[in-house]
This record gives C-alpha cells, sequence and structure tokens, in this order.
C-alpha cells in the first residue's frame, strides 16, 4: 500500500493514512465558537461559596433592645407594694399626713432594685449559657448583642441608683437601721442568678420575690413613712408577694424545657408543669381572698375585684397552655393585675 504525504494531492484509490497531532495543534484547529471556559461558580455576598451557610450576624443592642432588657413588663411587681405600703402609711396617720417624698424614694429603691435585678438576670445567665436555647425574647448578653461586662456594669448602676435612693429615705426616716435591710436586698438581688451557687437555681426564686417585692417593699414603705407597720401593710406585703410569684411561675412555666436542659433548677423544674399551674392558679386567686379584709374594713375595696376580669383569663391560659406566647400572654395579663391590684386598692384604703 502507497503512503500518501498529507500535504500533496492524494492519489485516487489511495488510502490516507491518518498522521498524529500535538495537543497545541488540535487546540488550534478547534473553531473558536466551541471553546467553553468553566462555569465559576457563584458566590455569596462577602465572597463565600454559594454552598456554605452564611455567619450568622449579630447586630449591635440598639436603644430599644436595651429598654427590653429592663423588662417593663415586670415594673408593676415594683410599683404595687410601694402604693399599698404608702396608703398602708396614711391609714395608719388617722388619714392625715402624707409623706410623699420618702414615698418616692421608695419607688426609686423599688424600681432600682427591680430593673437591677433584671439586667444582673440577664449577665448571669448569658455568661451561663442558659440563654442559649432560650424561647422567650431573646436576652442581651446571650444573644450577643452587647458585652456581657457592659450587661453587668448598668445592672449595677440601677443597684447604685436604689442604694442613694435608700440611703436618702433612711436619712429622712432616721431609721437607720434600715440600711442592713437594704443591703440585704441588694445581695438578694444579685444572688438570684449570681455567683457560684445563685438560689434562683435551686427553687428559691418565688420565695426572693415573695419576701422582697411582697413583704418587705410593702412593709419597709410604711415602715420609713410612720415608723410602724399596720396590719393593712403586712396583709398587702402578702398579697403583693403572691401576685409577683404567679408572674415568675407564668415565666418559668415558659422557660419550663429550655432550664431543665440548662440545669437551672427552677421550682417549675422541681415540681413539675402540672404542679406548676396549680401553684400559678393558687398565687393569683388567694389575694382575692385576702381582699376580703379590706372590703371589711373600706367600703370601695369591693370594686377591686374587677380586677378578677384579668386574673381569671390569667389562669385558664396557664392551666390550658400548650405554647411560649400562651405563657407569655398570661405572664402579661399576671403582671397588669398585679399593677391595677395595688393601685386600685391603694386608692379605696388612702381615700
Amino acid at each position: 500500500m502507497q503512503r500518501i504525504d498529507p500535504s500533496k494531492t492524494p492519489v485516487k484509490g489511495a488510502v490516507r493514512e491518518p498522521v498524529k497531532q500535538s495537543s497545541k495543534q488540535r487546540a488550534a484547529e478547534t473553531p473558536t465558537y466551541e471553546k467553553k471556559k468553566p462555569a465559576k461558580q457563584a458566590k455569596r455576598k462577602g465572597g463565600r461559596p454559594g454552598g456554605r451557610s452564611p455567619v450568622p450576624v449579630v447586630h449591635k443592642a440598639t436603644f430599644g433592645d436595651w429598654v427590653a432588657g429592663a423588662r417593663i413588663r415586670t415594673l408593676p411587681l415594683a410599683i404595687a407594694p410601694v402604693a399599698l405600703g404608702t396608703a398602708a402609711a396614711h391609714a395608719a396617720t388617722g388619714f392625715e399626713d402624707w409623706h410623699w417624698v420618702r414615698a418616692l424614694l421608695c419607688l426609686a429603691v423599688a424600681l432600682g432594685l427591680q430593673i437591677g435585678v433584671n439586667y444582673a438576670n440577664d449577665y448571669s445567665d448569658g455568661i451561663r449559657g442558659t440563654d442559649a436555647h432560650r424561647v422567650g425574647p431573646s436576652r442581651l448578653t446571650g444573644s450577643g448583642a452587647a458585652k456581657p461586662r457592659t450587661v453587668l456594669a448598668v445592672a449595677l448602676f440601677f443597684f447604685a441608683v436604689a442604694a442613694l435612693a435608700g440611703v436618702a429615705v433612711v436619712v429622712l426616716s432616721g431609721q437607720y437601721w434600715m440600711l442592713a435591710v437594704g443591703a440585704v436586698c441588694v445581695l438578694a438581688a444579685w444572688f438570684y442568678t449570681g455567683g457560684k451557687h445563685p438560689y434562683g437555681y435551686y427553687g428559691l426564686g418565688e420565695v426572693f420575690v415573695f419576701v422582697f417585692f411582697g413583704i418587705v417593699a410593702t412593709a419597709g414603705t410604711t415602715f420609713v413613712q410612720v415608723g410602724t407597720v399596720n396590719l393593712e401593710s403586712w396583709i398587702a406585703g402578702v398579697a403583693a408577694g403572691l401576685l409577683a410569684c404567679a408572674v415568675l411561675m407564668a415565666n418559668n412555666l415558659r422557660d419550663l424545657d429550655q432550664d431543665r436542659s440548662a440545669g437551672k433548677r427552677t421550682l417549675s423544674v422541681l415540681v413539675g408543669g402540672l404542679t406548676s399551674r396549680i401553684l400559678f392558679a393558687v398565687f393569683v386567686l388567694l389575694p382575692f381572698v385576702l381582699l376580703g379584709f379590706f372590703v371589711l374594713l373600706y367600703q370601695n375595696s369591693y370594686l377591686v375585684y374587677f380586677t378578677l376580669l384579668l386574673a381569671i383569663p390569667a389562669v385558664i391560659i396557664v392551666l390550658t397552655a400548650k405554647t411560649p406566647k400562651e405563657f407569655l400572654l398570661a405572664l402579661k395579663l399576671t403582671s397588669l393585675t398585679a399593677l391595677i391590684y395595688g393601685v386600685w386598692l391603694a386608692c379605696t384604703i388612702a381615700f
């Protein structure tokens, strides 16, 4: 068989033998429209490949976040006992004297402690990781929106406000031994969730709020104004403390599963969901039993029973609740119940 040179005209009948080509020659003979470039991998903003999940962005805390961190819905627990204690003090003077400056200072003490303990709770739970799987509103420390030291500084600021107001009311009243009571209040507020062994993690949170945001706040307000504590103040303090316990119980019921997982042994974790719901109903309704005492002494006090229009729905919601949102609604209703009960009863006593 005759070999044909491919550069020359082929001879008829001859078989052309293929000539080997280099890769550069093949690439040169390939039409330009057939050349394809490899597709670029899609990228997200920030240069991350499309298949990789983005790093979550933590937004810096706004003014609204800081206001939310104060937990405004809990502030009625500070207002109600001061109103009741002031009304009881007015009754103790035969309805003749008012001590408005001391009353306002007592309110500053109560609000300072309440807001301070809320920020301290945010700080302590955040650094422990308790709020890592929180189902309620996000917290400043746990969400990373604020530095732990900043949250701690804000908590200490409000504790300082409460302390200064407390010193002022002690000086005005001349009851200097009350300084020790004030110091205990600040320490109790801090060690609720702070320190190595916070008592709030051992089912004693309800004891704290009953004593300090019920009896101590109400009776203390009465004492620094008139130098004595009457029966009205003691009973009103018990009622305010029970409603404060109800608010805390609703909060702990909402966070029951998360607290159990985090090792935070609240009263709800210790006694279980069903018993906690029953206790909530007792905490809410028992103050209306105590209201009967005031109805016997003050003719318009029976009007406070209209507050049951808020209390009863809160109880029904907690007894039947299945979602955190329902417990949050019950918490709001209970807090509003505590405010209206306290202020309305105070008005019926004083006027």
